[in-house]
């Protein structure tokens, strides 16, 4: 018998990933064999297989826009309390003179990862019984990859943790191994099936989104609203199949598996990384855990 965490794509929302979390390892005490994670997910999950939970929760709750760009492609405002976004014209076009395919540079998120996963930690991880496994999208060879830290050098491990936040055009588009990479989300959000097809019996899979669609988008006010509009349209798509598909899996290999959705739509826009409001979500997070763990296993959707 093998359990999995698994953490889906999100941004920012990954806050409330953190705080599920902290509630099943540390309240739960649930013995996972393996933690796979896509995008913000693979930002959380090294950590937690170490039960650093407190470490990760101050590392990912103060995160700010300017560690994460070298070059940031768009720049927040506040009107009347509420977070806005246009994209930054001319560090785009700095971008662009530079030679570089993408609208911002994420340099800077790398360079904090060597800080917070560091070469002791990872050689840890590699003695420990729990594997660690990232999500990232191979767009030259047209398909998802899943790398295992176990099968993985520090450096190449820190690439692909990086890799599978990459979060493009906004973010940095990374050349290795002469293939072109970018973000997992954008050929699996929540990777459930991997989970199953790794041998796991029991999944609990933490889904940054509602269970049911609730978001009635607003028309599109300059082009960083369309891009973005169309990228979360198609990462919802790609979301309801990954769960579908999970679900038929997990049915066929009798696998337990538990779904934590947020219960309301945390934000429109996961790439602005308000700290007090992802303090907030990592304690939603872990009032919302606690509240499914403690229903009868037929009201927490198990199958």
């Amino acid at each position: 018998m093998k359990r999995a965490l698994v953490i889906s794509g999100g941004g920012s929302k990954g806050a409330f990933a953190g705080g599920v979390a902290q509630h099943l390892l540390e309240t739960v005490k649930a013995p996972y064999d393996f933690f796979v994670g896509t995008s913000t997910g693979s930002l959380l999950v090294s950590h937690l297989a170490l039960g650093k939970v407190e470490a990760i929760h101050q590392a990912f709750t103060r995160v700010t826009q300017e560690q994460i760009f070298d070059s940031n492609p768009f720049y927040v405002y506040q009107r009347k309390g509420i977070d806005k976004v246009k994209m930054h014209h001319w560090n785009i076009l700095k971008n662009f003179l530079r030679g570089r395919k993408t609208f911002g540079d994420s340099g800077g998120l790398r360079r904090l990862l060597t800080r917070e996963i560091t070469y002791p930690m990872f050689e840890e991880l590699q003695q420990h019984a729990a594997d660690v496994i990232v999500s990232v999208s191979n767009l030259s060879l047209n398909r998802n990859e899943f790398k295992t830290l176990k099968e993985c050098t520090y450096m190449d491990f820190i690439d692909w943790i990086w890799i599978s936040c990459n979060y493009v055009p906004f973010m940095s588009l990374v050349v290795k191994n002469k293939h072109e990479y970018a973000d997992g989300g954008f050929g699996c959000v929540v990777a459930i099936e991997e989970a199953i097809r790794r041998g796991a019996t029991e999944i609990d899979a933490v889904v940054l989104n509602t269970s049911y669609q609730q978001t009635n988008r607003l028309r599109s006010r300059n082009a960083f609203d369309l891009l973005t509009s169309t990228f979360e349209f198609m990462a919802d798509q790609i979301e309801s199949q990954n769960i579908q598909i999970g679900r038929l899996k997990a049915h066929e290999k009798n696998c337990q598996l538990r779904l934590f959705h947020t219960p309301r739509v945390l934000t429109m826009n996961s790439l602005v990384f308000n700290q007090s409001k992802m303090q907030q979500w990592w304690q939603e997070g872990y009032a919302h855990a606690q509240l499914q763990t403690n229903k009868k296993p037929s009201e927490e959707g198990l199958i």
